[in-house]
């Protein structure tokens, strides 16, 4: 499969995901170490990008690992020849992108040392915190973002007040965000010393910018504190704010299974 440029914009229209094994442009970049996917666009936009020796600038770009011929100003860049997963805990007041326009503290700082085309898998708004995935996985990446392939997540939540059972039956039903309705989820409550608050745990596969703070906002029960703890299989466990820790090869194979994955190509996990 040779690169899709700019000279095909009908096909790269059509491409709404990427196919099996193929990655956009700027996943690739990413991957290789050499940049995030933000300044990995900008360097396509510049025109700094070649595939197969052309230039190119069309960021909906797709390239085929092991096939195509990727430069970034001449240099020839390689995907890692080994998948890597580790679970870090986001802190609270920590941007969840590896760069942040506004210089706000961000991930690149809690990257375990020497990892190259690490990426975080979903983000956690500035205030919550908890569990978020780093891996050079792609094909685990687009399968955990995306809501059809039903991976849950599971938060913790603290809200304001006590909401009453019929308000968290409309939340678990869905309701109307931005014009679109939010995906069915399950809520509990979980057992605490609060007196004036409710903590509760909420799971569910859909993530919208913000969406549970968002939905509790509507019921009038706003969030107080959010933690993630568990992506499918994996959970946050023991790790503290800030710390990392490189994913066993079971919890690997656990999340590639969970999303509808086979074992990772020839075993190569680090």
């Amino acid at each position: 499969m040779t690169a899709l440029t700019s000279r095909e914009p009908k096909k790269m229209a059509a491409e709404k995901e990427p196919r099996s094994g193929a990655l956009r442009l700027n996943q690739y970049i990413a991957r290789s170490g050499m940049a995030s996917r933000r300044h990995a666009e900008e360097f396509i936009r510049q025109g700094r990008v070649q595939v197969n020796g052309s230039v190119v600038t069309e960021l909906a770009t797709l390239v085929a690992p092991g096939r195509d011929v990727v430069k970034l100003d001449g240099a020839r860049l390689k995907l890692p020849q080994f998948s890597s997963y580790y679970a870090l805990y986001k802190p609270k007041e920590i941007v969840s992108t590896l760069d942040d326009p506004e210089g706000r503290p961000c991930l690149r700082g809690y990257l375990p040392p020497g990892a190259k085309g690490l990426v975080p898998v979903g983000r956690l708004d500035y205030h919550s915190e908890g569990l978020i995935l780093l891996t050079n996985d792609g094909d685990l990446t687009f399968r955990l973002l995306h809501p059809r392939f039903k991976v849950d997540k599971v938060y913790h939540l603290k809200v304001k007040g006590a909401p009453e059972p019929a308000a968290l039956d409309r939340l678990k039903r869905g309701i109307v965000l931005d014009g679109k309705r939010t995906l069915p989820v399950e809520i509990k409550r979980i057992p605490s010393r609060e007196t004036k608050h409710t903590w509760l745990e909420v799971r569910m596969s859909e993530g919208r910018k913000n969406q549970l703070r968002e939905m509790f906002f509507r019921i009038e029960h706003p969030v107080i504190k959010l933690k993630r703890v568990a992506m499918g299989p994996l959970l946050i466990g023991a790790l503290k704010p800030g710390h990392w820790r490189e994913l066993e090869r079971k919890e690997a194979e656990a999340l590639r299974a969970a999303a509808g994955l086979e074992p990772c190509a020839g075993g190569k996990v680090t």
